[in-house]
């Protein structure tokens, strides 16, 4: 099955069209509660300011309380927006989904894909994991999983102790038609490094032993390396058109760090490319904004998932 892009407008003058109008009035009562705590916050910084000021003398110490403060208002006040967004976002990315016949949730349910590439130590370790997008159904005849996820580390200590995004990008499992032979983990190069600065000959991840395998085009191993416990299938998967297909979809999100996992009977990337399907908004006038740029982020992914599920070749099973 051949997936159609989606049009905007057609989605606007159907029942997506008339959902978000009947939620305006929701909507100007969140801008409403968002004016209101906005002016509080900032009746409160300029308290606290003026009363750090007058206790402790000291403009450096005035300006970091009203630092801490401002930050406090950022917080509540993304809280206060925060369910009418995600009511927007789940009501204009399931209307997408639905014209591709495709399954979309806020809340992610299938974490296959998210605990392969942990497993395999496609992402950074971390302290706190935060998953949302859910894409999920049939490309072609084979199932497809796509998600975000966020994840955060806690470093320093005391006064310099602060939360840090190590990861922040999509996950995509694709499922291909037959299962395979080995593993093979594609990355870019300088993740696993010897002693002295060269690629090791073999890793071992989570009781997995790879090896490293020569590409079958040397131009793409000043980028990439392969590591597979299966030399002849890593050569017939890992061709030239699909580190192309790779890099470019790092280049259509300025994405950095692309990994792919052939495991099972599943393609498994993760690409380091922030947030994106981010289609709510309390303005209406951004809704047609929102909508296209969200339909354009999933079918760019959507279009090189279905070409990195190549149909098999003659003489290989």
């Amino acid at each position: 099955m051949m997936l159609t892009r989606p049009d905007p407008d057609a989605l606007l003058a159907g029942p997506l069209g008339q959902w978000l109008a009947g939620q305006e009035t929701d909507r100007a009562a969140t801008r409403a509660k968002v004016g209101q705590r906005r002016f509080y916050g900032w009746v409160a910084i300029a308290c606290v300011a003026v009363f750090t000021m007058i206790v402790s003398r000291s403009i450096f110490m005035t300006a970091q309380f009203g630092f801490f403060t401002w930050m406090g208002m950022q917080a509540w006040l993304h809280f206060t927006r925060k369910p009418m967004i995600d009511r927007l976002k789940g009501g204009i990315n399931g209307a997408i989904a639905q014209a591709l016949e495709l399954d979309y949730q806020l809340d992610v349910i299938d974490t296959r894909g998210f605990s392969t590439a942990l497993t395999f130590e496609m992402l950074p370790g971390h302290d706190d994991a935060s998953l949302e997008d859910q894409w999920s159904g049939l490309l072609g005849n084979q199932q497809f999983t796509l998600h975000e996820a966020k994840l955060t580390e806690e470093q320093g200590s005391g006064k310099n102790r602060r939360t840090v995004t190590v990861f922040e990008g999509n996950v995509m499992s694709i499922g291909f038609a037959r299962n395979f032979i080995g593993t093979t983990l594609i990355e870019r190069r300088s993740r696993h490094l010897g002693f002295f600065g060269g690629q090791k000959d073999g890793i071992s991840i989570n009781g997995t032993e790879l090896k490293r395998v020569a590409m079958v085009d040397p131009r793409f191993e000043e980028d990439f390396t392969i590591w597979s416990d299966d030399g002849v299938e890593a050569r017939y998967l890992v061709h030239p058109e699909y580190v192309e297909r790779l890099m470019a979809l790092e280049t259509a999100f300025s994405g950095q760090n692309i990994r792919a996992l052939f495991c099972g009977g599943a393609l498994t990337v993760v690409l380091e490319n922030g947030n994106m399907f981010e289609s709510g908004s309390l303005d209406a006038g951004d809704d047609r904004m929102l909508l296209e740029k969200t339909i354009n982020q999933f079918w760019t992914l959507a279009e090189l998932a279905q070409q990195l599920n190549e149909r098999e070749r003659a003489g290989f099973n």
